[in-house]
């Protein structure tokens, strides 16, 4: 395989995961009377800022079982060169015991609870998170405490996970989607932070010690940058009082750059296999962060895009205007629109998975769809489509374990949680008009980034695709 890298300079305008596929069809009435139940069954969601910074927030559902959780202001993006890689490894350490619990204790108790114990790295977030008893929570905050404040991060341990995440860098190569969206984020973020890749290179693994581990956690394990989260079976009066007791010794400060900037550039990665069946392609415009206005019209226009794949029902009669085209014209195997929002930046765009003979064809019809977002989406397509989103947010609000997750992720993102109602009058607010005003402010002549891996061959150059996002002839 032979890679090539290629920035833009000279085009007018500003140069600057992963979901599930969703199925289409949902009816307008059903969603709406879905989420105004939803809405009125809602529990409040209770915030509490501790004098070291640190959030606990908790919604009680009076389930039986509930779960708790840390959430961090620390990933990949708050790495160097040198170091990128550390907060994935030291996510790895976190189950390998403490000063008060060998890795066997540890396995043993959380076995012995009927618990699971898990924990998983973005580009700007670090997770640990227990699922148990409600009557267990005392005991699950503890442990999550006893993982972050006194991990041994003995030098045994150390030897045998860098070979365990040797292996899963090999694992991650063979998938092709991940392969790609790391590309795509080496590319838009070319020489950033966001644009190293969550595991970080080989040498960095091999060359990763005790000593960045602690300095890793020293300088960003503070209370201002974690959130106490949980839901289902929990009071806020007690998860409260276990956090002032386990976290209320926690560091206050913190010095250095809290977030690196990083900036969008229009270019593209081409890696081209023609021994491989299928090729996979990601383009995406820069978009905004999580707190942006335009974060909620993005979100609808994505999908209105939508998302297909070939084991789908509908064929011509999906809401999906891009998905009735590409199910008629055979285009691809799958396409998953994506909308990726960071602090401060983002990624809009689509993943495909095409023939080779048929790579050109879908490119084309993409950027034809993404154009009429800007001129000619009608009043009904964004009328479903805010109904689909709504109900497609309070289908991933099923259990403890994801609105715990959003919880967390929401109060490092908003510093609250945005109520529902909330939710649902932003999005109603949205009309054809504003899809049109938004996407030509983001998308109409714009520099894309480009990714792509396998018989690529009738992948157009970056000069066509680059005219495709002003002006498509039909």
């Amino acid at each position: 395989m032979a890679a090539s890298l290629r920035g833009l300079s000279g085009f007018i305008g500003r140069t600057a995961i992963r979901g599930l596929p969703i199925r289409y069809g949902v009816s307008r009435n059903r969603s709406t009377q879905a989420l105004t139940q939803a809405v009125l069954n809602v529990p409040e969601t209770k915030v509490t800022t501790l004098e070291n910074g640190l959030r606990v927030s908790s919604e009680d559902s009076g389930l039986l079982t509930c779960t708790v959780g840390l959430w961090i202001d620390a990933g990949s993006r708050y790495e160097n060169q040198m170091n990128n890689g550390t907060a994935h490894f030291l996510e790895h350490m976190a189950f390998k015991g403490t000063k008060n619990r060998s890795q066997l204790d540890l396995e043993l108790e959380i076995e012995n609870m009927g618990a699971h114990l898990n924990a998983y790295t973005s580009r700007e977030q670090t997770v640990y998170y227990a699922k148990a008893f409600s009557k267990d929570l005392p005991r699950a905050v503890e442990i999550l405490a006893d993982i972050i404040q006194n991990s041994t991060l003995g030098e045994a341990e150390i030897e045998r996970e860098r070979g365990v995440i040797l292996r899963e860098m090999q694992e991650v190569e063979t998938n092709l989607q991940e392969v790609v969206f790391d590309y795509l984020h080496a590319t838009a973020y070319h020489n950033t932070a966001l644009g190293r890749t969550i595991l970080g290179p080989t040498e960095n693994i091999k060359s990763i010690n005790r000593n960045d581990l602690v300095e890793y956690i020293t300088t960003h394990y503070k209370g201002p940058r974690i959130v106490l989260a949980a839901a289902g079976g929990v009071s806020h009066d007690e998860l409260l009082h276990l956090a002032k007791f386990h976290f209320g010794n926690l560091p206050s400060t913190y010095e250095g750059e809290t977030l690196p900037p990083c900036s969008f550039t229009g270019s593209e990665i081409r890696v081209r296999d023609d021994k491989m069946p299928l090729a996979h392609i990601a383009v995406a415009v820069e978009a905004v962060g999580w707190s942006h206005p335009d974060t909620i019209p993005l979100m609808v226009a994505n999908t209105l895009i939508g998302n297909w794949d070939r084991s789908f029902g509908g064929g011509v009669n999906l809401s999906s205007k891009l998905a009735q085209l590409t199910c008629h014209g055979n285009l691809c195997h799958s396409f998953q629109s994506f909308n990726t929002c960071y602090t401060d930046t983002g990624l809009w765009g689509l993943y495909m998975v095409c023939e080779p003979n048929t790579v050109e064809d879908m490119m084309h019809f993409v950027q034809r769809e993404w154009i009429r977002l800007c001129t000619s989406v009608t009043e009904n397509e964004v009328a479903r489509a805010k109904n689909l989103l709504k109900t497609n947010m309070l289908l991933q609000l099923d259990g403890s374990t994801p609105i715990c997750e959003d919880i967390g992720r929401q109060m490092l993102c908003y510093n609250r949680r945005i109520p529902l109602p909330e939710l649902e009058a932003r999005i109603d607010l949205i009309s054809a008009e504003t899809i049109r005003e938004v996407c030509t402010k983001y998308i109409y002549n714009k520099s894309p980034a480009v990714a792509a891996v396998g018989p690529i061959g009738q992948l157009p150059d970056y000069d066509r695709i680059r005219s495709g996002m002003y002006w498509l002839r039909q």
